[in-house]
This record gives structure tokens, C-alpha cells and sequence, in this order.
């Protein structure tokens, strides 16, 4: 159900209508609070009606109307998304004269932009200019002034000139850090904050910096004539048994971008290691980041440790299994008042201000107690309302099959099979492209993102990226398709699968959902879909690895040692895409050949990315299956280590980051 609200005319001199813009974005909100589930439309170049013919007031009014009524929960705006322009590149006058007519904030505010529009109009600037010469306009500004423009749009093409030029102008080399390198960071840091900058734009930001400091160096060294003040100090590490890391390189470039000092150590990091370095680097925080559930227990470790060894230094959590209320309920209690939860790349820069700067510290400590009390409060209030069913009870509603006439398919290829170099431009064509950007900070879907009013042009900016990287690394074959997939005889016992392979009966542990059911809802568990032993049917089941190998690493950490973030995170976050892809083909191949129980799909690749087929393919790890040491057994059946090289770490982390593994049902 899409509802499509009158957007009408505002500015048109009658008062009547001056509230038409705010009245829009007012529904919106009405729409999405009482009908949540329902889509929002809006026909938006209605709003600017009344200044046809000045190309550059319309745009502004549809830009400043879109950025708060999607934020009201309008999902999709009728417009020219070419005419739209960035939010945070408007004029400063026009963008507040925009501002007050849109949301009504004064009675005057229609008259004042229509004397500017007219301003405009006889200055004859009342189309956008996209001339080269319009876009090289800030080349003619201060050498201070182009260094942060350059800086902010993430330019790195006069960078040489520019902080030459400054050091003729500044007493030293530090100055211009402390002053227009950290300004423009800072700004960089406050637009991401805002929602107004995106994080493509962030690491662009960051590896300008890091150009331009890499230039000072030299100069910095042979001067060291003036102390400056110290910087915050943050030491970031994903704990022991945990080797992903695209979370953490987000926040370190992030937080690098604020003006924050960054010691990064890594992947795999001990418990030992991480308070050793915290130590001996005098930091002022520490930050811990893990993707998989054990990393949970390892961080805990951690802050009992600190806690254990009298030391204050706060805490900043994130990843994957984090959360507010995890951190509330089990990591606070074991360091009081020292562990803060990160939601996302975005608020990472707040929180690390908050527990490092002593006048804002107190305040913000008291307000997350509080805030952690409030957690702790309702989630011992929500365990006794809970309605759970004992495991005897859960497994008498379980999923039930009439197993005597279930048609059940035998693989066509029993056993096992495996590639090294799987050839990767089979594989590009079943990437999803929305879980890319989802990665990136930039969420929608794919490819109506590329058209988004605020977010289209930096999504296209990245996707061309990504495009150009990708047809590199396949064309020069700089990466390598791995994968081992085997097809077994199998049946159910109870809760537990048992694959059959020469012979031998190897059990799969699954665990059965116990929240109390509606009517007609079962407590399903993977087993209750594979033919029990008592059946006296013979059923199949499929186990995978896949991986794109070391190569990402390697390709990731050269373009680090270069200086180059941006470069390093896109190879990693296209390489978990190609991973993905390559095990959403391999089980569309299983269907239709090795199994062959869909020998007809037609095997579209956006159907494959919707999962509009027969059959799961539940990772290990995941909620229907989430006890990650089930793929221990897993790499033992396959061979996984022998065949292509992929390990295990001791939390059952796969080696490399870039890998899936799983079971294949029909």
C-alpha cells in the first residue's frame, strides 16, 4: 500500500498556503508512526511551482523539502534525481531562505526569497552552473582555504602546490595541521555526523589527509621547534579468535578524520596484547571490535582483566554481535561505568569525545549509567514475562512432514568436489550489490540507490569505483575462487542431523526455537527437514566452504602501506561480496546439476540474490544454525584444509575473512 499525500505549491504570496511543505512532511510522519508498514510517494516539483523558470531556487527548495520529509519517512520522491542538489553544497544564504520557507518558520521568509530569486535572476545565475570553470572556481581561493576545500571534497589532485604554497605562509609545518588541515577534518567529521556527508566521501577525506601529512613529514622533522598539544589516543584491536576487520578499518579512518590518534593492532588480538600496548602507548581509550558470538566472551575477558588490574582507561565496543543491551547487562557490570557501546561508524567520534574530554565525561557517564540501568531494568522485567516452552514442549510442535509420500531426489553426484581457481567473472554477475552499500553506510536498494536524492551521487561515485576495481582484479586475476562442496546421504535424529559419509554416521547438532507459537506456528529446527531415521527414507544434505583467499589481504594491506583507506576497504568489502556471490552460484549449480533437484530453474541472477528458489543455504553461525563450533565438523567432512586451504581459528573464525560455509537443503 503506497500512500502519495498532495505535495502543493508553496511560496505563491497566499498565506493560506504557506504551510503546505510542513503540513507534507507532517503526514509523512503521521503515516509512518500509526501505519508503519505502508510506502510513502510524493509528486515533489509540485512544492516549487511558483518559481518556474529559475532552475537553481526550484532545485534548492526540492533538496532542503527531500532531506526532511525523508527523514518524516517519505520513501519516494517524482523528480528529476539529475536536478536535485547536494544538501550540504548549498549556498549558505539561499540554503537558510530554502530552510525558512519550507518548514514556515517565518511569515517574511516567502517575500525575502523571492527578492533573493530575483537577485539571482538579474545577476543571471538563475540555472546551476556545471561548467569545468564553475567547478574549478575554489582553485582561486587562499592556498589555506583550497587545502580544506580539497580536504572536505576528498581532491587530491593539487594537493603538491597547495601545501607548498602553505608552508611559505605558515610558521611551521605543525601549524598547518593544527589549523587548516584539522578545521577541514573536523567539518568532515560534523557533516558525517549530520547525515549530510557519506562514508565514501569520509575515507576519500581521510587518504587527502594522510597525503598531505605524509608531505609535511619531512618538514615537520627537520623543524621540531614546537611542542603541540596531545592528541587523543585510541588503540583499536578485534579481539583474540576473531579475524574480520572492515568494521574497524571504517572507525579507524573515521576517528582518524576527527583528529583522533589511531593505534591499530590488528586482527586476532589477545586479551595479553591489547592491555600490554594500552599501557605501554599511553592511550586514553580503547577500542574492541568483533563480527562472530565467542569474540562476545573474549571481550569480556578483556574488561574483567582491566578490572582485575585496577586500570581506568574506557572502553568503546562494536561489531557484528554487539549491542547496547549486551553491553548493559554483561560487559558493564564486569568494568563499571568504562564500557560504552558503539552503534555504528557514525557515532564513533561522539562517544570517544564524551569519555576522554573530563568537562563533558561525568555528565555522559552519569546519562549512559542511567541509560544502562533503564536496559538492565526491562530486561530482567521482559525474562519473567517471557513465554518460553520447555524443550520437551517445543519439540512436540515441531515441523511436521508427511516423510511415506515426500518425494525425495538423490543427488545426481555423491561426494565431493572442489576448485581453486574458480574462474571469477562467472561469479561478478550474483553479486548483491544492496548488501555493497549496506557495508558502506549507505543503505537502500540497489540499483534505485544510484537515483537516491541525497545519496545517489556519492553511491554512484562508489559504485563506479567498485566497477573499475572489480574488472582489474578479475581481468589481471589478482584474486582466486576456492570452494569444496560435498553432497551426503542423511537423516534426522531428534534435533540432530546425521550426514553419512563412507560409511560412517557424523552428527550436526541444530538447536530448536522455544518461543511460545501462535496457533498453526511450529517450533522449527533445521532437522525437522530432513527424513527422521524412524521414516525408513532415505534423504541428502549439502555442506560448502567457499573463499576468495589470502589475496584480499595482501591487496588491502599494500594499498594501507600506501596511505591509500579508501583503495583497502573497497577491495575488502568487494571481496565478502564475491564470496557471497560465489556461494549464492554454487548452490544455484548444486539445484540445477550436482543435486539436480531443480534441473529447470532458470537461474536469473536477481531471483538467486531473492532467494526465489527451492532450498536454503544456512551459514553456520547464523540463527538457524548459530553454534559456530559446528564447523569444526564441518572442515573435517569436507577436507576443507587439505583442499583449499581455508582454517579455522580457535573461536572457529574462518581463515581467510573473506569465506561462508554452510549446510545445502532441499
Amino acid at each position: 500500500i503506497i500512500f502519495d499525500p498532495n505535495v502543493l505549491a508553496i511560496a505563491t504570496g497566499i498565506s493560506e498556503h504557506d504551510a503546505y511543505a510542513v503540513n507534507f512532511i507532517d503526514a509523512c510522519s503521521w503515516i509512518k508512526q500509526h501505519l508503519p508498514y505502508v510506502k510513502i510517494s510524493g509528486g515533489i516539483s509540485n512544492l516549487s511551482f511558483s518559481f518556474r523558470g529559475n532552475d537553481l531556487v526550484r532545485q534548492t527548495l526540492h533538496a532542503v523539502f527531500l532531506y526532511y520529509a525523508i527523514k518524516a519517512g517519505l520513501d519516494m520522491g517524482i523528480v528529476n534525481a539529475a536536478q536535485l542538489l547536494p544538501y550540504d553544497q548549498i549556498e549558505p544564504e539561499l540554503l537558510k531562505l530554502a530552510e525558512d520557507v519550507v518548514l514556515n518558520r517565518r511569515p517574511e521568509a516567502t517575500e525575502e526569497l523571492l527578492a533573493y530569486a530575483e537577485k539571482l535572476k538579474q545577476a543571471g545565475t538563475a540555472q546551476p552552473e556545471e561548467t569545468a570553470a564553475a567547478n574549478e572556481a575554489w582553485r582561486t581561493l587562499p592556498a589555506d582555504k583550497r587545502l580544506q576545500h580539497a580536504l572536505i571534497r576528498g581532491i587530491a589532485d593539487h594537493l603538491t602546490e597547495d601545501v607548498a604554497e602553505c608552508l611559505s605562509i605558515y610558521p611551521s609545518a605543525i601549524d598547518i595541521i593544527e589549523q587548516p588541515l584539522m578545521t577541514g577534518m573536523n567539518t568532515v567529521g560534523d557533516l558525517f555526523g549530520a547525515g549530510k556527508m557519506f562514508l565514501p566521501q569520509v575515507v576519500k577525506s581521510a587518504r587527502v589527509m594522510k597525503a598531505a601529512v605524509s608531505q609535511l613529514e619531512p618538514v615537520i622533522q627537520a623543524q621540531k621547534t614546537k611542542q603541540t598539544a596531545k592528541p587523543v589516543k585510541i588503540l583499536l584491536a578485534t579481539v583474540k579468535g576473531d579475524v574480520h576487520d572492515i568494521g574497524k578499518n571504517i572507525v579507524s579512518v573515521v576517528l582518524s578524520c576527527n583528529g583522533f590518534e589511531i593505534i591499530d593492532l590488528g586482527v586476532m588480538v589477545p586479551c595479553e596484547t591489547i592491555i600490554r600496548e594500552a599501557l605501554a602507548q599511553q592511550v586514553d581509550a580503547i577500542g574492541l571490535s568483533g563480527l562472530i558470538t565467542p569474540s562476545l566472551d573474549e571481550m569480556k575477558r578483556v574488561v574483567q582483566t582491566l578490572n582485575q588490574q585496577g586500570l581506568d582507561i574506557p572502553v568503546l565496543l562494536g561489531g557484528a554481535t554487539t549491542s547496547e543491551l549486551h553491553t548493559a547487562t554483561r560487559l558493564d557490570p564486569e568494568y563499571p561505568g568504562r564500557v560504552y557501546y558503539v552503534k555504528d561508524a557514525s557515532r564513533a567520534a561522539s562517544v570517544l569525545r564524551n569519555v576522554t574530554d573530563p568537562t563533558l565525561f561525568p555528565a555522559y557517564r552519569k546519562e549512559t549509567a542511567n541509560r544502562y540501568q533503564s536496559l538492565k531494568d526491562a530486561y530482567e522485567k521482559s525474562r519473567k514475562k517471557s513465554d518460553y516452552l520447555t524443550l520437551n514442549e517445543a519439540r512436540k510442535n515441531a515441523q511436521p512432514i508427511d516423510w511415506v509420500h515426500a518425494v525425495i531426489d538423490k543427488p545426481a553426484q555423491l561426494g565431493i568436489q572442489h576448485w581453486v581457481d574458480y574462474p571469477l567473472e562467472e561469479i561478478v554477475p550474483y553479486i548483491d550489490w544492496t548488501f555493497f552499500f549496506y557495508t558502506w553506510d549507505m543503505r537502500g536498494s540497489f540499483p534505485a540507490l544510484l537515483d537516491h536524492p541525497e545519496k545517489g551521487v556519492e553511491a554512484r561515485k562508489l559504485y563506479d569505483d567498485a566497477q573499475a576495481l572489480l574488472k582489474e582484479l578479475v581481468d589481471a586475476k589478482k584474486l582466486r575462487a576456492r570452494a569444496v562442496i560435498g553432497l551426503f546421504p542423511a537423516n534426522s535424529d531428534g534435533d540432530d542431523i546425521y550426514l553419512v559419509k563412507e560409511g560412517k554416521a557424523i552428527p550436526f547438532f541444530q538447536l530448536r526455537d522455544q518461543h511460545k507459537r501462535t496457533e498453526g506456528a511450529y517450533n522449527v529446527c533445521l532437522s525437522d527437514f530432513i527424513a527422521p531415521k524412524t521414516s525408513g527414507v532415505q534423504d541428502y544434505i549439502g555442506c560448502f566452504t567457499a573463499s576468495v583467499g589470502q589475496e584480499p589481504f595482501d591487496l588491502s594491506a599494500k594499498a594501507r602501506r600506501l596511505g591509500d583507506d579508501y583503495t583497502a576497504l573497497l577491495t575488502e568489502t568487494l571481496c565478502d561480496r564475491l564470496v557471497e556471490a560465489f556461494a549464492e552460484l554454487l548452490f544455484y549449480r548444486v539445484r540445477k546439476t550436482w543435486w539436480g533437484y531443480a534441473p529447470n530453474e532458470a537461474g536469473n541472477a536477481q531471483d538467486l540474490i531473492a532467494g526465489n528458489y527451492r532450498g536454503i543455504r544456512p551459514a553456520i553461525g547464523y540463527p538457524s544454525c548459530p553454534d559456530h563450533s559446528e564447523k569444526e565438523r564441518l572442515f573435517k567432512v569436507l577436507e576443507v584444509q587439505e583442499r583449499i586451504g581455508t582454517t579455522l581459528t580457535e573461536s572457529y573464525m574462518m581463515q581467510p575473512a573473506s569465506s561462508v560455509s554452510g549446510f545445502m537443503m532441499a
